[in-house]
């Protein structure tokens, strides 16, 4: 596991950040014992005390890497020890699996394979084994934090087994776990069955506005870290014409080894720009043919650069760079394999968010399937 083979100064650490937010709950819940603890807070004290990377910004299965370790993080009530917790949901992939509504088995089959092939993708997305995954937990009960750490599996599909059908919920296992899939609400949960591998006892503070305002200046010092400044999102598909219908090329974007004309590198893709971002933020990107680094959710980075005619093209420098990264680790396709929309489907995003740094650089992180068209609305595009 995780927590028990890291220093005894990060462990300390982690601890005293849990216990001083959790001990300003009253800031956002009524309860005066049991602490409250956002999960988004919960993500960042883990990066913070362990120098984690953190992944929360990208829509894969877990929220946290160091050393080859992919770590989903959770909090939740100790209730029984006993847990149900939801791990993914399925909304959005809901019409490739609705004619299996009727039938338990098959539908149970095809959520399975989309849980599994979500965890593959992040495996290649982020550098790290399938063997190496775990949940990191935090659950909050009476006046005490608890730490609980397990695998994160696969899941098992050749031993699957319903246990029940009940209203709108099918309850199943396999070789290792328990899990209940709701089909009204297409969520995935697992049991958590919690044995504590370290116990954080928590004071809560009556009144921590007080506090906070005895304690800290009206005046802070200006953050000189290298700070976003900018955000585009970009698809990983295109649209038909006629029926508005999300595809990808066969011979362009993703598909561009497969184009005609020259012999091409089966790596060699790139990502579109849509003209309508272009005159959105003209100023994103460099100049044409301008390399800049691209810092990619596994801590490695790729040059890139804007290509190809009224600068439609994101590409990586040497092209196939980024191709073997979303061909062969993230998608894990064969070469000469197409990518198709339905693939993306299965592993729930289509879409890209590009962050812009102070210091010129950028970052790329997977969003999930209708980020794009989301992104449209907010920004007026």
């Amino acid at each position: 596991m995780f927590f028990n083979n890291q220093s005894k100064t990060e462990q300390d650490k982690y601890e005293l950040l849990l216990r001083i937010v959790a001990a300003l709950s009253k800031l956002s819940a009524d309860s005066s014992t049991i602490p409250y603890l956002y999960y988004r807070m919960a993500e960042n004290i883990f990066c913070r005390a362990f120098e984690a990377k953190n992944l929360s910004r990208s829509d894969i299965s877990i929220d946290a890497s160091k050393s080859s370790c992919g770590i989903g993080l959770k909090t939740f009530l100790h209730k029984n020890s006993r847990c149900l917790e939801k791990v993914a949901e399925f909304n959005k992939e809901r019409h490739l699996y609705v004619n299996s509504l009727n039938n338990a088995d098959e539908l149970i089959f095809k959520i399975a394979n989309f849980r599994n092939k979500r965890i593959t993708s992040t495996c290649g997305i982020c550098s790290v084994p399938t063997d190496n995954l775990i949940y990191h937990c935090v659950t909050r009960a009476d006046s005490v934090l608890y730490l609980h750490e397990e695998p994160m599996h696969l899941i098992d599909i050749d031993n699957i087994k319903i246990s029940s059908i009940k209203d709108n919920t099918i309850s199943f296992h396999d070789s290792l776990e328990e899990y209940c899939f709701n089909v009204s609400k297409s969520t995935l949960f697992k049991r958590f069955n919690i044995s504590p591998i370290h116990t954080i006892p928590v004071k809560i503070f009556d009144d921590p506005f007080d506090l906070l305002e005895r304690y800290l200046s009206d005046e802070f010092q200006t953050d000189t870290s290298n700070r976003i400044v900018d955000t585009i999102y970009l698809p990983l598909y295109s649209y038909e014409r006629k029926t508005h219908k999300k595809y990808v090329p066969m011979q362009s974007g993703l598909n561009q080894w497969n184009a005609d004309g020259r012999k091409r590198d089966p790596n060699e893709v790139y990502i579109r720009i849509p003209a309508e971002i272009k005159h959105h933020k003209p100023d994103f990107f460099p100049p044409r043919n301008v390399s800049f680094t691209l810092n990619l959710p596994n801590g490695s980075f790729k040059m890139a650069k804007v290509c190809q005619e009224n600068d439609k093209a994101l590409m990586s420098n040497p092209n196939e760079d980024l191709g073997k990264w979303i061909l062969r680790d993230v998608l894990n396709l064969a070469e000469n394999e197409l990518v198709t929309y339905e693939k993306l489907e299965q592993i729930g995003v289509d879409t890209v968010q590009l962050n812009k740094f102070e210091d010129g650089t950028y970052e790329i992180n997977f969003r999930e399937l209708g980020s794009y068209e989301l992104y449209k609305q907010q920004e007026c595009i």
